[in-house]
């Protein structure tokens, strides 16, 4: 038996429409529309161009680091792509990050506790007893 199709709800359509509305309005006051609309774009990095559905590849980044530095002129954010910006935070972490050489890396202070303490004692208990 098919079932009988209801009417929309004007109210709720309505209310969809404004919500909508909105969303569209607060987002465009965003950065990223901001940023969208004050540069090209074109990727900072690889300079390749997004126009249409690509331009959801075009990020913003921002160069301090600082998701609250927004200032009205752009000069904290550079529009990169994904991918740059990506590599990019990539090669932040990388830069931030303390250098050790592998004889620091495994030292008892590392650790918290030398897994070989005793190890010593152990070997020489069983000569020792072999002998």
């Amino acid at each position: 038996m098919r079932r009988r199709r209801q009417k929309p709800d004007r109210e709720k359509m309505a209310q969809i429409l404004a919500d909508a509305q909105k969303r569209n309005e607060t987002r465009s006051l965003g950065y990223r529309e901001r940023a969208l609309a004050l540069f090209p774009h074109v990727c900072g990095r690889c300079g390749r161009e997004f126009t249409g559905k690509d331009l959801r590849e075009l990020t913003v980044h921002h160069k301090d680091h600082n998701h609250a530095n927004n200032p009205p002129d752009g000069s904290n954010w550079e529009l990169l792509c994904v991918y740059c910006h990506d590599d990019e935070h990539q090669d932040a972490v990388k830069r931030d990050a303390p250098v050790k050489n592998t004889r620091e890396i495994h030292s008892e202070s590392d650790l918290g506790h030398n897994p070989f303490a005793g190890l010593s004692d152990l070997i020489n208990k069983d000569e020792d007893s072999t002998n």
